[in-house]
């Protein structure tokens, strides 16, 4: 049977996991919680463990984008990139399997089975410019914006296809998630700006 402090502490994260819809172990560390309390909340169904170090209350309802919460929680320098941005915003048709994430070129890439990881690397400008954060499931996520996605897709067209950057340039565009300025200024921070010169003259005609 727990003791008074014991169940006090457990009730304490209980608290702590309805606040914040993905726990991490650090955050009762920085509390002065006990973590292996977690062990036992898990084995009693009180909680959840969805991640390596992230936990959950059971049965709470997740949103689409999760495994981006997870993998910005457990690879706090990555930023959300190509397939997986369109996907947040929304634009073409991709459902891909693995969360694609920027990292900069001297972080080696985590080795993480679930959600399935998928590392481009980038630097400077590439890297810093473009990027905003969105709260998925009271995670704040760095996910570079629509215009500097699409940049991208042609930057890297040669992972993605050519037929994925230009379904995202036209589809973005069609749903004025994307202006003209934007794209011309991205274009030049990846550097591709010869490549999608003739593609961001046909979306204007």
């Amino acid at each position: 049977m727990a003791s008074h402090s014991q169940s006090t502490q457990e009730d304490a994260i209980l608290a702590l996991a309805a606040e914040h819809p993905l726990l991490r172990a650090r955050e009762l560390r920085e509390r002065g919680l006990p973590t292996i309390a977690l062990s036992r909340l898990v084995g009693a169904g009180k909680l959840e463990r969805v991640a390596r170090g992230v936990y959950s209350r059971p049965g709470r309802a997740i949103s689409e984008h999760r495994s981006l919460a997870e993998i910005a929680l457990r690879v706090p320098r990555g930023v959300v990139c190509l397939l997986s941005a369109l996907r947040v915003h929304g634009i073409g048709t991709q459902a891909p399997s693995a969360v694609w994430l920027a990292l900069p070129s001297n972080v080696p890439a985590p080795r993480i089975d679930q959600p399935a990881l998928r590392a481009i690397r980038m630097s400077g400008p590439a890297l810093t410019e473009g990027m905003e954060h969105l709260l998925i499931d009271g995670v704040q996520v760095p996910v570079f914006n629509a215009a500097k996605t699409v940049a991208d897709c042609f930057k890297y067209r040669n992972k993605i296809g050519l037929d994925v950057a230009l379904e995202a340039l036209h589809d973005g565009w069609a749903q004025r998630k994307l202006t003209m300025d934007a794209l011309w200024h991205y274009a030049s921070v990846d550097r591709v700006a010869n490549v999608m010169r003739p593609y961001l003259e046909s979306v204007t005609l």
